[in-house]
């Protein structure tokens, strides 16, 4: 990581690094880990996206390069499934952030099997397992969902 030279992350690299490796902890097949960025590269080139190297995409994570091509930011949103906005406009970024928390829920299977059994409960019914799940996270001492 960066923090291996003596000179510190510039912002706009930690921006950068920060939204790029949150793609690889999350978007990825469900049955296995992250990406590595071998596995990138080499599926970017096989889906005919503009060319990266593992080393490249190495130096974009840990913030060692801090401006790439638009077309490599172009290729990356492409092969993550992200609007190309994601990496310029932070209303996109936020937006794009809660669809990958939601995305990184839907991999636990209690979440999933939950929401599976409430898919065909009433509204009335909905509202009863809200009114619960707000009575769990008060006794855990979460603060309130929103």
């Amino acid at each position: 990581m960066k923090e291996l030279t003596k000179e510190p992350m510039s912002p706009r690299a930690r921006k950068l690094s920060e939204r790029l490796n949150r793609l690889f902890d999350v978007v990825h097949p469900p049955d296995r880990g992250p990406y590595s960025n071998a596995e990138v590269a080499e599926l970017m080139a096989a889906r005919g996206l503009e060319t990266v190297t593992s080393t490249y995409l190495w130096m974009l994570r840990t913030g060692r390069r801090d401006n790439p091509t638009m077309r490599h930011l172009e290729a990356l949103a492409t092969f993550f499934g992200v609007p190309a906005a994601y990496w310029f406009d932070d209303e996109v970024a936020e937006k794009t952030a809660q669809e990958l928390k939601l995305l990184e829920l839907l991999r636990d299977s209690k979440i999933k099997n939950v929401l599976l059994r409430l898919s065909d409960v009433s509204a009335d019914g909905k509202d009863a397992v809200l009114g619960l799940v707000d009575g769990v996270r008060k006794m855990e001492g979460l603060p309130p969902s929103n």
